[in-house]
């Protein structure tokens, strides 16, 4: 079995407040490059958009091991409002710990798990999972320890309508104790194409801003052939 997705994948958003339309996001894998001698998958999240009275441009940046599917490198610089917030995590999952650099605080290395994921790399391991409907699955591999676990709920099966298409879709409401879209209090909910591309069609989450819904506008399949499977 083979991961859903690989360099060249890209996918486009409308980002609406509501029905107003105040932006854009792209979902993307920029391709394959090498850390600390790893083969990784580089992928990257982000949002940008707002009104004249609340700004968002949030950018999750992620590094994947593609032999193990944990996470070595992870970069997420949060824009919401008046608030900036830019931190780089150097995860080392042989060593059990992790860097954590911030623009406000002093650099700091904490214990992690096994096999860490972290906020955009958990999205990509989710479209890898057999997903049942009225299930709820959960993980102890956040790369924060005590944010564990991520829990992942299968809602529902809909069909939908999204600007690139109509699409069979499986419901799902990733839980990450963590600030942002899959926080807590977000209670987003993602639409994935019920197909073997899993693409991600549709999220709604809800912000300190309002409720925050990206539409799928268009998307590129991967253009290389994915590597192995991600371990468990």
């Amino acid at each position: 079995m083979r991961v859903p997705f690989g360099p060249g994948e890209r996918f486009v958003y409308d980002v609406k407040l509501g029905s107003l339309k105040v932006g854009s996001s792209t979902m993307e894998v920029r391709g394959i490059e090498t850390i600390r001698g790893r083969d990784t998958w580089h992928t990257a999240f982000w949002v940008s958009g707002g009104t004249f009275f609340y700004r968002v441009n949030d950018v999750w940046e992620s590094w994947i091991d593609t032999e193990t599917f944990s996470s070595l490198r992870f970069v997420k610089q949060l824009e919401e409002g008046t608030q900036d917030r830019a931190q780089l995590y150097e995860i080392y999952p042989e060593r059990g710990l992790y860097i954590n650099e911030r623009n406000d605080k002093p650099t700091r290395t904490l214990p992690t798990v096994k096999q860490p994921l972290d906020d955009g790399s958990f999205l990509y391991f989710v479209r890898t999972l057999s997903l049942t409907v009225g299930e709820t699955y959960e993980f102890g591999r956040y790369f924060i320890p005590d944010r564990n676990p991520v829990t992942i709920r299968v809602l529902r099966r809909e069909r939908i309508t999204v600007p690139a298409g109509t699409f069979n879709a499986i419901v799902v409401q990733p839980i990450i104790k963590a600030k942002g879209i899959f926080s807590e209090d977000g209670r987003a909910e993602v639409w994935l194409s019920d197909d073997p591309a899993r693409m991600v069609l549709q999220v709604k989450s809800k912000l300190a801003f309002g409720s925050l819904n990206l539409f799928l506008t268009s998307y590129a399949l991967a253009t290389a052939q994915a590597p192995t499977t991600p371990g468990s």
